[in-house]
């Protein structure tokens, strides 16, 4: 039996009741899920020994309707759909690794993300760099419908907030995904760690290996810069506007915004 999103992607998905997966309906292309273990996400943890869900989550990268197939390749475009397990990570909510884009090949640059949450809870996690100074680090808290953008070359992860319950979003990426996470597990996670606190919120701890910062907290925000219609869907904006979403396939086209861009 499949279990319905929250908030409507704009696509006919649904939960599978019994993994990390969705169900395709009528029209929908994707593939088999990949599901992410739990020991490849160990090295950016706060205590790689822990226990927890495993799998973490489940992902499903090249999702989106056949009638659409071809112009997604044509323009370089990825839309990815994923469910994170409920629980925890140790003393850490249930979370990706954290990682920075590789240099996609076609356009030159560390493609953006553009995050949608379905169901659940979530926290979309993003610093400036990998390097022992992170810059600016910030945390999106952000619910069903709601949209998150993290620009090129930011380090991020994805959190499931709410370890109560399993988390679902979509993800608008670059057909030359990569990822790089030589700067992250060189410090041994992110430049903050979520920890659960004893009433299933969640406070911040410093990674000690990066030097100072400080920790940024707030809500989800409109992207007028960008183009993004906080009314609509991901997919359904690119449907009726495919020129909507270019600026993730070719960051050039928003190149005087990125330098002073906050998530």
């Amino acid at each position: 039996m499949a279990l319905p999103l929250e908030f409507d992607p704009g696509l006919p998905l649904s939960l599978s009741e019994t993994s990390l997966a969705f169900e395709y309906g009528p029209g929908v292309f994707g593939p088999e899920h990949e599901m992410r273990r739990l020991d490849a996400i160990r090295p950016s943890l706060l205590d790689p020994q822990c226990s927890g869900p495993d799998p973490v989550y489940g992902i499903a990268m090249d999702v989106g309707r056949e009638s659409e197939r071809e112009m997604l390749t044509e323009r370089m475009l990825l839309f990815g759909a994923v469910v994170y397990a409920a629980g925890r990570l140790g003393a850490e909510p249930v979370r990706s690794q954290g990682h920075v884009h590789a240099i996609a090949p076609h356009s030159g640059w560390s493609p953006p993300e553009v995050f949608e949450i379905w169901s659940g809870k979530a926290i979309i996690y993003a610093q400036q760099w990998a390097d022992d100074a992170p810059g600016r680090c910030i945390a999106v808290e952000a619910g069903p419908g709601d949209q998150v953008v993290v620009p090129p070359g930011w380090a991020h992860c994805v959190i499931n907030a709410d370890p109560g319950s399993e988390m679902s979003f979509g993800a608008w990426c670059d057909r030359q995904y990569g990822f790089d996470y030589t700067g992250v597990r060189a410090h041994r996670g992110l430049a903050w760690f979520p920890l659960l606190t004893a009433s299933g919120g969640i406070e911040w701890q410093r990674n000690p290996h990066y030097s100072q910062s400080t920790l940024e907290q707030h809500g989800p925000r409109a992207y007028p810069e960008l183009g993004l219609d906080a009314g609509r869907s991901l997919y359904r904006q690119f449907v009726d506007d495919p020129e909507s979403v270019m600026f993730v396939a070719e960051p050039q086209r928003a190149a005087a915004v990125w330098p002073a861009f906050v998530p």
